[in-house]
């Protein structure tokens, strides 16, 4: 089809979208015209060009409420306010916002909607059942790639909606996998699509610095898909081997277990919780990290490890999902299995055995894969062409 201009919303039912997102819709907006819907009212710092649509907000009942009534009148069915006054006054939030939802999209007539998470899809059944405006689903972290194969019923879901999806969007090759497990078809529009970063924002750090003690990085909400009772296991061993390290993780502070673990290993004096930080500050703290170590049971391909190639700080990760997609061991850093925190503790004694040459020569590498991989004009290309392809295939 001809590549016009399109109407795109953009939806993960929030303003404040992920640093994916954010990058995709300043690349889109560009071009085309882009709206992002979400359940709150406002957003610090906007991104320009881009509309900004609220669905009645989560956090303000009576900006719920005005939200809600303005979108009523702009509808112009008096009728219909009586009603919406009636489900206020009974609490019926979900139905009202379905109702903004459905108003919103009617009166922007998309060309396309693009869908960032699987558990979004149950506000967009409608649509998908009617067929009259193509959806495209991401798939990428724990909605795509744990639980559907974790909750059954999950599964189930995903199985009886997949069909009605117009086109996927996968962060890998495997989370791609994974999708087909849950649904696959001859015709299925499937386009793999790595995340792009903008390199001019992330220079490259010449002056490495490997520490003693060894200064290591996490980074990640703590959840136990990110496996940080291994990566703690693994401090354990380094220690009684006399290994000095100071193992830092951001987003890991008030964790409840992790203190637990932290305490119950003896690590007290080697480990750091911090909070999370903005993404400035963990790119500050990336340049002055000997290393990064992902310790992971599942990921699609996780950003923080493109960010530390990028920035030039080596990684030891585990093979899980589509890490080795991005790096393939001892060449743009250093694999290790799942689960295995002798493996992770191992990796990182032989990481202080290398020459320092071979560690230049490691991070060059990570950088110029990164920069074939995953540049932010690829990543927005590869959209649009999945839209056009989409649309195309809806013309015929």
């Amino acid at each position: 089809m001809k590549k016009e201009r399109l109407k795109i919303i953009i939806f993960d039912g929030s303003f404040k979208t992920t640093p994916f997102i954010n990058r995709l819709v300043k690349g889109l907006v560009l071009k085309h015209e882009v709206f992002i819907l979400g359940f709150n009212e406002k957003l610090a710092t906007p991104i320009a060009g881009v509309h900004y649509i609220s669905l009645g907000s989560n956090q303000s009942k009576f900006n719920f409420v005005i939200t809600t009534l303005k979108l009523r009148l702009l509808a112009g069915n008096l009728k219909n306010i009586i009603f919406t006054f009636r489900k206020l006054l009974k609490g019926k939030k979900q139905e009202l916002q379905q109702e903004n939802l459905n108003l919103v999209l009617h009166k922007i007539n998309p060309d396309i909607i693009h869908l960032q998470w699987p558990s979004v899809i149950p506000w967009f059944e409608e649509v998908l059942m009617e067929q009259k405006i193509p959806v495209a689903l991401s798939q990428r972290g724990f909605h795509s790639n744990v639980r559907p194969f974790v909750d059954e019923a999950n599964f189930e879901y995903l199985n009886k909606w997949y069909p009605k999806i117009a086109g996927f969007h996968s962060v890998s090759k495997a989370i791609a996998a994974n999708g087909n497990r849950i649904w696959n078809a001859p015709k299925k529009i499937d386009h793999i699509i790595y995340t792009g970063l903008n390199l001019d924002e992330i220079p490259f750090s010449k002056n490495y610095n490997r520490s003693n003690p060894l200064k290591i990085l996490s980074i990640g909400r703590t959840h136990w898909i990110k496996g940080y009772e291994y990566a703690l296991q693994s401090c354990k061993f380094l220690k009684k081997k006399g290994v000095p390290f100071q193992y830092t993780i951001i987003g890991g502070a008030g964790d409840e277990e992790l203190q637990f673990l932290v305490d119950n290993l003896g690590l007290k004096n080697y480990i750091l919780l911090e909070r999370r930080k903005p993404q400035s500050e963990v790119f500050s703290l990336m340049q002055e990290t000997s290393l990064l170590l992902m310790p992971s049971l599942e990921e699609g391909i996780p950003n923080v490890v493109v960010e530390a190639m990028a920035i030039g700080l080596p990684v030891i990760s585990t093979d899980c999902g589509g890490v080795p997609e991005l790096i393939t061991n001892d060449k743009e850093g250093w694999l290790v299995p799942t689960r295995n925190p002798q493996a992770l503790a191992g990796a990182i004694e032989d990481f202080l055995g290398l020459s320092l040459n071979k560690v230049e020569e490691v991070r060059l590498e990570a950088r110029k894969k990164v920069e074939q991989q995953h540049n932010e004009e690829q990543m927005v290309k590869g959209m649009e062409d999945l839209y056009y392809a989409v649309l195309s295939l809806n013309a015929r």
